[in-house]
């Protein structure tokens, strides 16, 4: 591989795009409902159940797996793992359509989508979720600007340009070269505030909530889980980005980075454990129920890469790599998932399943985020160019 990294420059329109824009398509068309009809035009949500898969999947989810571009920073620029650097660029990008998409999943989900913007004028000092919307939107910022240098890269110095933007281009290039430090200790700080504050807000519903996801522990437990799936996300991105565009898999770096996963897993899975036996609850695992199986499950997902990856041939396996990564993913997944769904319990007068147009939105927010992945490094220097 070389230091240097480029535009793919690869043929856009294909099968796959076409595919993505018939998802997109899809969450149109039930955006206009959602909009202009009405949550009960297209979706089941209701007083019992006001968190459908829109804030569980799409904002809850979305957060903790956009968690590769503030781990990645954390490890190359601030411990200074310059061997990795490669890897940072793809995961900033990714983050920053990650979050791009939260703030995006929030406006559907909001019920007065048109006071979105209430947060920046009407300040409530002891709202958790006061403190999500600040720190979601200054680390939105955070990754524009962490992005800048892309941009930059690839049209300066562009003559075919109008001078304006050569001028701003060149501005921009040396407020980023002097501040660059700044915005990725930034990054980290703010991405710490609402990875842990989402598990905040989750401590207002004591008598809901099931004991095995109650605990005063969840902000820390939210905090350590989405720093677990950093690297498992960045190593998910590597190997299908490598698949899908044809290039050789970065096995060297990703097996090198994915030795500090074990450490961030043992770290979280110490933790839940402690927690639960410390509170008494522990057996409500095995109970039979929904929620102890779905506990289960989740846990088993944490666990079983835990062991596999603390071995050196297993993490050396692009394959057995790959899959610990999305078993990892999908334990945050299920966590988020159980935590603001399965575990609610809000009385026998409720119930919820998500409609068919709850589910194509999402189906299309994913799509919309792996279009713009691909458009992003189709044309700005994103991954290593290859000899």
């Amino acid at each position: 591989m070389s230091s240097k990294a480029a535009p793919l420059h690869q043929k856009f329109w294909t099968l796959n795009v076409a595919l993505l824009f018939f998802f997109m398509a899809g969450g149109v068309l039930f955006a206009y409902f959602r909009f202009f009809h009405g949550f009960a035009s297209v979706a089941n949500l209701n007083p019992g159940y006001p968190f459908g898969i829109w804030i569980a999947f799409d904002v809850a989810c979305g957060v903790a797996l956009a968690a590769g571009g503030f781990t990645t920073a954390a490890i190359v620029e601030i411990f200074g793992r310059e061997k990795y650097h490669a890897l940072v660029r793809p995961a900033i990008l990714t983050a920053f359509i990650g979050y791009f998409l939260v703030a995006l999943a929030v406006f559907f989900d909001l019920g007065k989508y048109y006071n979105i913007w209430h947060a920046l004028v009407y300040w409530n000092g002891t709202s958790v979720l006061f403190e999500v919307a600040w720190c979601v939107m200054l680390y939105l910022t955070v990754l524009a600007i962490e992005n800048l240098p892309n941009v930059i890269e690839q049209f300066k110095g562009d003559r075919r340009l109008p001078a304006w933007i050569l001028w701003l281009l060149e501005r921009l290039d040396r407020f980023c070269s002097r501040t660059m430090a700044f915005f990725v200790i930034a990054g980290v700080v703010l991405s710490f505030g609402h990875q842990s504050s989402l598990g905040t807000m989750m401590l207002i519903a004591p008598y809901k909530l099931h004991p095995l996801w109650y605990t005063p522990l969840s902000p820390l437990l939210f905090l350590t889980s989405a720093v677990s799936v950093g690297i498992p996300m960045v190593i998910f991105e590597g190997t299908l980005a490598a698949k899908c565009f044809g290039r050789k898999p970065e096995t060297e770096l990703l097996s090198g980075i994915a030795r500090y996963i074990p450490w961030f897993l043992g770290t979280y899975l110490l933790l839940r454990i402690g927690d639960l036996a410390w509170r008494g609850v522990l057996a409500g695992a095995f109970d039979g129920s929904v929620q102890g199986n779905a506990f289960l499950i989740e846990f088993a997902l944490f666990a079983v890469p835990y062991f596999l990856l603390k071995r050196k041939r297993v993490r050396n396996n692009p394959t057995l790599l790959f899959w610990c990564s999305v078993s990892v993913i999908l334990a945050v997944v299920a966590n988020r998932f159980n935590v603001f769904l399965v575990g609610m319990d809000m009385g026998p007068e409720w119930s919820y399943f998500p409609s068919v147009g709850e589910i194509a939105v999402t189906l299309a927010f994913v799509a919309f985020g792996v279009l713009l992945y691909k458009i992003g490094v189709n044309y700005l220097p994103i991954l290593e160019e290859e000899h």
